[in-house]
């Protein structure tokens, strides 16, 4: 073998392996990196501090005593009377705190309309063919002050509950009765000063809160304290509420 016909076969030899290690190269290079799968947690309506306004009805009712009371009040005598909750409206501003992804602290202050309404018939005989019929309203305004714990199921849908305690704005009752559909008597009465200048309660409830700032709620109010301010009888408020409620 000559001297050039060696030289010849080391060119050729370089030059394949060159080729080979190009070649592998560009494989490496052409196989897809998979990114590595992220994760991210479910955001929730407690995220970041919200204020908002609320506005709904109430259809409150008292317990204990009372029917009795109240008849008391209007002097119809007993048995005259029967109980029925009464429709009234609330409405007030509030501020949610988050204290993680899925529980919040929401304070809030609002004007609410509690009472009980009482009606029914003359309770003598020889006046049934007057068709009788009295009517008795206990009309209580309040300034609400709930301090409630939210806890989200899901986004949006959560459940609440916490203390509240209201201070008595008015206090009013109206008595009327009736003859063939035409009232024959009225009288109001100032009753604030019977009844305790502060309540107590606890309320529970639930919402949804749309990603748009709206949101609605349903809840119970559940009176601790008797009202009376004398403790003569006890009686305490009960609310049923629902709601509509803007968050921004």
């Amino acid at each position: 073998m000559t001297t050039t016909q060696l030289f010849a076969r080391l060119a050729a030899a370089t030059l394949l392996v060159s080729g080979l290690t190009t070649a592998s190269e560009a494989q490496v290079r052409r196989v897809p990196v998979r990114p590595a799968p992220t994760y991210s947690s479910s955001s929730s309506a407690t995220d970041g501090v919200k204020f908002g306004i609320r506005a709904g009805v109430n259809v409150a009712d008292l317990s204990g005593d009372a029917v009795d009371t109240f008849k008391d009040f209007a002097a119809l005598g007993n048995g005259a009377l029967t109980q029925e909750m009464k429709p009234g409206f609330y409405a007030g501003l509030y501020a949610t705190l988050p204290l993680g992804p899925r529980f919040a602290i929401e304070p809030g202050l609002g004007y609410s309309e509690k009472g009980v309404r009482l009606n029914g018939r003359i309770p003598f005989e020889q006046f049934n063919f007057l068709n009788a019929k009295l009517d008795g309203t206990a009309r209580l305004a309040y300034l609400d002050i709930p301090v409630l714990a939210k806890a989200y199921i899901t986004d949006g849908l959560y459940v609440y509950a916490g203390p509240q305690a209201s201070l008595l704005l008015s206090g009013k009752a109206r008595v009327e009765a009736s003859a063939f559909g035409f009232t024959a008597y009225q009288n109001d009465f100032d009753i604030k000063d019977r009844l305790q200048t502060l309540d107590f309660a606890v309320v529970g409830g639930l919402g949804y809160q749309f990603q748009n700032g709206l949101g609605l709620s349903a809840g119970y109010d559940y009176g601790l304290v008797s009202l009376d301010k004398n403790n003569n009888f006890d009686i305490q408020n009960r609310v049923i509420k629902a709601s509509l409620n803007y968050s921004f």
